[in-house]
């Protein structure tokens, strides 16, 4: 499948689940369009686009905790993505924290 053919939601955003290679554990979600896309397929690291910025960002671009990507899949509906990485530095969080998920609702 060609990336242009990937469904695209309104914004031309695709939602992208970032896991750790090694272990499966996820690590953040981002949104991609078909640059960003096209830019981390090129550059074999993580490019998304900023929603809040309106702007592409280059994943550890500025904190050194750079996502080097092993693969890419997409679901069977071709809505959203999933990326298989090897964080480098060990944090994929903003907060410092490994994973995005670090919080849980009780129950």
């Amino acid at each position: 499948m060609e990336i242009s053919q990937l469904k695209y939601d309104a914004d031309g955003l695709i939602p992208a689940v970032v896991q750790e290679a090694g272990t499966h554990e996820v690590l953040m979600v981002a949104y991609m369009n078909e640059e960003s896309l096209r830019r981390t397929l090129e550059t074999k690291t993580t490019w998304f686009w900023s929603r809040s910025r309106q702007e592409y960002w280059n994943k550890g671009a500025t904190s050194g905790h750079v996502q080097k990507v092993k693969e890419v899949r997409y679901d069977c509906d071709a809505d959203c993505l999933l990326i298989s990485v090897e964080q480098v530095g060990g944090t994929a969080c903003h907060t410092g924290n490994k994973s995005c998920f670090f919080n849980v609702l009780e129950l």
